[in-house]
């Protein structure tokens, strides 16, 4: 039976959520034949049962009569007999995940280019785009919840893995900003959906593939194993490799970001009393996380005062529609400048959290926080990693100052009420990665501990 076969192969695979976990039933909800042949192409949809929780998935099933040696490490079994409708008919066939074979993958570029509908499935570019059909396509690795494709140096198509019903915010996003012809972004060409319980879905959004370009993550990381390669004594401004310059210029471009979602989705403020409501959660999840990791209680009282300073904002703090995940891996440097991507918000929340209001602030304290991971990331588990401490601060300092620093000069609003709301985004948000970090990586705890020893605190 399918659902049996893919049952035991979804278990095994990086983006499936449910790992560690039994899988009570898999049931395929949709099957669609994108392709009748040999190869054939089937698009499915399967729910996952694991005790009390019920996950869509989809899937792009590949099959063949005889799986060629350069497919077979993507196999998930053979299957039959099975008759396409107005295709081949066999006993037997081999079924394999068809994001690996680029003879099925170009199936997709085809029908965006073409505005197909292929029974639920319907898959749509954008107005005035023309879309190149011939590259052929190659999975990029490493990914934990979604699965891309890369076509040529032209495209890059994410495929979501799990399902949520409703229209991704990237895609929302993107395409809104798209239409202003704002900067910073990677231009969408288009899309795949479908209704799930009566809701357009979003399945897979393809975007422009940023060939010539480095992730801030390692650009960063790059900058910080120069500094402590340098001889003791000298600045961080003067080694070689400084960073400084470039999160100056990715403060500008995250205000440039917040000016365009600001123009193009709906915006509002929140009251004084809104503001009391946002510090008690902050309060909230810090209860929680103090009695899960005990390092965090020395530092409750500094903590209290800071979430205390958020209480006492008379005035309204406006909000818009922000990134939501917003850290140095969300970034790409480009030749020319900066571009921002992954606007899906924070993975796992429900829909209606991503797309809600939130201070821009929220994307700046989580910024703020990826350079101070920045700076550690190359100490954790080190030995010397105390004689080190210093100079990890010092670089983590110069180049959160310069990210602000280009921030309001590209228009970013941090008055002194804001700053203390910022102090506050960034406390919790470490607060998160102290709990996460004993939960998943305990030698790495000393890195978000570091935020609250601060000065500024």
């Amino acid at each position: 039976m399918l659902d049996e076969l893919l049952a035991a192969w979804i278990a095994r695979q990086r983006w499936f959520g449910g790992k560690g976990r039994p899988i009570d039933a898999l049931s395929i909800e949709s099957d669609v034949t994108l392709d009748a042949g040999d190869p054939g192409l089937r698009h499915l949809v399967v729910s996952v049962r694991q005790g009390g929780s019920l996950d869509r998935y989809q899937l792009l099933l590949g099959m063949r009569g005889e799986l060629p040696e350069q497919l077979k490490h993507a196999l998930i079994g053979p299957h039959g007999p099975y008759a396409f409708d107005g295709g081949p008919s066999r006993s037997e066939w081999d079924v394999y995940d068809a994001v690996h074979d680029p003879e099925l993958t170009g199936r997709l570029l085809d029908c965006m280019a073409e505005d197909c509908g292929w029974g639920e499935v319907r898959f749509r570019h954008l107005p005035g785009v023309s879309i190149d059909t011939s590259p052929r396509s190659m999975v990029l690795g490493a990914e934990q919840s979604n699965t891309s494709l890369v076509y040529g140096d032209a495209y890059i198509c994410k495929l979501f893995r799990r399902l949520i019903p409703g229209i991704n915010p990237e895609l929302e996003i993107v395409t809104a900003l798209a239409e202003r012809g704002a900067p910073h972004i990677a231009q969408p060409y288009g899309w795949m959906e479908a209704d799930l319980d009566g809701t357009p879905t979003t399945l897979a959004i393809m975007q422009e593939f940023l060939s010539n370009s480095t992730d801030g993550w390692d650009l960063a990381l790059t900058s910080v194993r120069d500094f402590y390669n340098q001889m003791p004594g000298i600045a961080a401004g003067d080694a070689g490799g400084d960073f400084a310059a470039e999160a100056h210029r990715l403060g500008a471009a995250t205000a440039r970001v917040h000016r365009e979602l600001a123009a193009a989705f709906p915006t509002d403020v929140v009251e004084a009393h809104d503001v009391k409501r946002m510090a008690e959660g902050f309060r909230r999840k810090l209860d929680g996380a103090v009695a899960e990791v005990p390092e965090l209680r020395e530092h409750v009282g500094a903590m209290e005062a800071a979430y205390h300073r958020v209480e006492e904002l008379a005035g309204e703090v406006p909000v818009q529609r922000v990134h939501g995940d917003y850290h140095l891996g969300q970034v790409m440097r480009t030749t020319g400048d900066w571009v921002v991507l992954d606007f899906e918000g924070e993975p796992g929340q429900p829909l209606a959290e991503r797309r809600a209001l939130s201070s821009p602030l929220r994307d700046v304290a989580g910024m703020l926080r990826s350079f101070d991971y920045a700076a550690r990331h190359l100490l954790a588990d080190q030995p010397e990693a105390a004689s080190l401490e210093d100079r990890a601060e010092e670089w983590a300092t110069r180049n959160r100052a310069a990210f602000l620093a280009g921030y309001v000069e590209g228009g970013g609003r941090i008055s002194a009420g804001d700053a203390a709301l910022l102090r506050a985004f960034e406390l919790s948000k470490a607060v998160y990665e102290v709990v996460y970090e004993a939960r998943n990586r305990p030698a790495w705890i000393r890195i978000p501990l570091a935020a609250f020893r601060r000065d500024d605190l």
